[in-house]
Parts: structure tokens; sequence; C-alpha cells
């Protein structure tokens, strides 16, 4: 067989098959990331920030080291005498870590905006605003090279598993504080898979308004393994400014809060439902949530007639057609179905 071992996943219309290569390890050395000296606390506005030229350097003197950079704090003693202190309160990070919690503090702002104000609080631990903006760049395609890598993984996982439940879960702060809410309901999740077979995907999430913490998410409940009743509520969306009906569970109600069940029932749904989840994973930058034994592919042999042409950066995937036959090691399975990639082997 012309491709064995090869890896498949399902993009919603297709199964992709990658072909198994052989690469020799790479040895990769690490170098501690060189620390700085935080000399001051980050500006926490845009309005008073200087327009920014990368032409110019910020600082006269490149030799100076910037980490022994500090403020002088002028105070005024009892006597009315000024005072000034060359000692401030220095923490020592990476600049990564810097970029980080600066990339944290500005998820509401605009990505020029946001970058803008990174560049403003990181340009006076480089030597110049041109080595300052050529870090902040690539520290942003690195953010969005990862994104881009969760959205893909995200995305291969759910194709490949049948999902049968869009949830919400709100938090009440009557029944738990946060941290029990988010504890307990993990918990309640891990119980239900590991008993009920549940599968789950999804992604916590703060409402606009109120801050209030939402966890959702797709879910696979088998039959006659719902806890509880599902009941159909009348409820006002403020959204869709008028009254609908939603269905909600009496479990969870009673213990985490307000619950909301939708059934889904078609491809179409599906896809809406990993375009929400991708959204606020988007906009949040919370990590996926995943119940284990959630693979991004199946593994099989591959025959060449079952290959429609190549595709992808240097024809490195395979098409393949929708009927393709699977083989394990030599050994025939069948043709592709949700029964015959169950009893293949899984990957990630």
């Amino acid at each position: 067989m012309p491709y064995p071992e090869t890896k498949v996943y399902f993009d919603g219309s297709h199964y992709i098959a990658i072909p198994h290569t052989t690469r020799p390890g790479l040895k990769r050395s690490y170098q501690p990331e060189e620390e700085i000296e935080l000399s001051e606390e980050p500006s926490s506005s845009l309005s008073d920030a200087e327009p920014i030229e990368c032409d110019v350097l910020p600082f006269e003197d490149n030799s100076a080291d910037v980490s022994n950079i500090g403020i002088e704090n002028s105070t005024e003693n009892h006597c009315g005498v000024t005072e000034t202190s060359n000692q401030t309160n220095k923490k020592r990070t990476t600049r990564k870590e810097l970029f980080e919690n600066l990339y944290d503090e500005t998820r509401n702002l605009k990505r020029a905006e946001r970058k803008k104000f990174i560049l403003k609080n990181m340009a006076q631990y480089f030597k110049n605003m041109k080595s300052a903006k050529e870090y902040v760049d690539r520290q942003f395609e690195r953010k969005l090279r990862n994104l881009i890598c969760r959205r893909i993984r995200l995305t291969r996982k759910v194709n490949l598993q049948e999902f049968n439940y869009f949830c919400t879960f709100t938090y009440d702060g009557s029944k738990h504080t946060e941290a029990e809410f988010k504890s307990k309901l993990r918990s309640c999740f891990k119980m239900m898979c590991h008993r009920k077979k549940w599968k789950y995907v999804g992604v916590w999430e703060r409402s606009p308004e109120k801050q209030r913490l939402h966890f959702h998410g797709l879910f696979y409940i088998p039959d006659g393994s719902m806890p509880g009743e599902l009941m159909k509520v009348n409820d006002y969306s403020p959204v869709k400014k008028k009254v609908q009906y939603t269905l909600q569970n009496t479990y969870f109600n009673e213990r985490f809060g307000r619950s909301d069940f939708k059934p889904v029932c078609d491809r179409s749904e599906l896809g809406n439902a990993i375009a929400y989840l991708t959204k606020y994973m988007e906009k949040t930058g919370e990590k996926v949530v995943y119940s284990k034994g959630l693979p991004q592919f199946f593994i099989t042999d591959i025959e060449d007639d079952d290959v429609v042409c190549t595709i992808g950066a240097d024809d490195s995937k395979l098409l393949l057609f929708d009927n393709f036959i699977c083989w394990d090691e030599g050994e025939y399975i069948g043709p592709v179905s949700k029964d015959t990639i169950s009893k293949l082997r899984k990957s990630n």
C-alpha cells in the first residue's frame, strides 16, 4: 500500500489524510531568557501616549544598562524639606512575561491600540525603538499562530465526534463562589464522562455587562444518561429583544445555577456551535476545555485508488473519496464509517 500509517481527519465536508513521514529528531538547546527589572508601573491609558516613530531612538545613550534605570521618588518630610529617594520597588521578570501580562490587561482594546500600548510600556527595556517594535511584532505573530493552531485543533476534534447538545451553564452567586462553581461543575462533567460516557468540549466566558461567569460547550449525552429532567421555560432574551423558550435541566439548575440545553440536529448547527466557541476563545483568550478521548485523527492505511488528489502546501496532504477503504496494518477494516473509525487507532 502506498500510504501506510496515515493520519486522517474530517474537515466537515471531506476526509483529509496526512501521510506518515520520518524526520530526524532535532536537538534544541534551551537558553533561559534574560531577566529585566521593572522600574515603573505600566501606563494605564493610551491618551497620554506620545506618537511612536520606529526610526527614532528613545535613548540617547544606548550603552546604558536599561535594567538598572530607576525612577527618583520625591517626598516631603514633616519639616517641609523635599527628600529624594532612588530606591524603587523593582520586580525581576523576563520580557516575555512582561508582554504576556500587558497582553492580558489589554484584551478589550483593538489590535492597533493594544500593540501601541504594549510597545509604549516595553520600549524602555530595549536599546532602541526599532528592536522593541520587532520584538512586539514577533510576539503578536506568535499569538496569532497559536490561536490558529488552537482553532484547527478544536475543529478537527469536534468534526470527528458526535455531539447532540450545545449547553450553557451560568454561575449563581447564591449557590457557590466562582471558584467553587468552576471546580464543582468540572468535577460533575468528569463524573458524567466516567460513569455515563459523556463527551464535551467548551470554553469559559464572562458576560460583557455583568461579568457573570458562564461555560459554553458542545456535549455528547447518550440516550438515558441525562440526569434530572429537561423542561421548557419561557425567557426574555435581551440580545434578540423577544421572549423565547429554552430547555433547562432541573439537576443542574438546583446544584449550579441556570442551565440551557439546545439540541444539535445537523451539520449546520454543529458548524454554528464551533463558530460560537471559536469567537469566545479568540475574544477572551481562554483555553478550550476537552474531555478525555477526543482525538484529532484516526490512523489507517490508504490505497492509491482512494486518493482524489494531493492538496495543501507542497502537496503534503491527500484528499480522499467519501467511501475510501480503511486498513489497519494490512488488515481490512471496511469502508469509512462511524463504526469503522471506532475500530481504528486514534492520534492527536
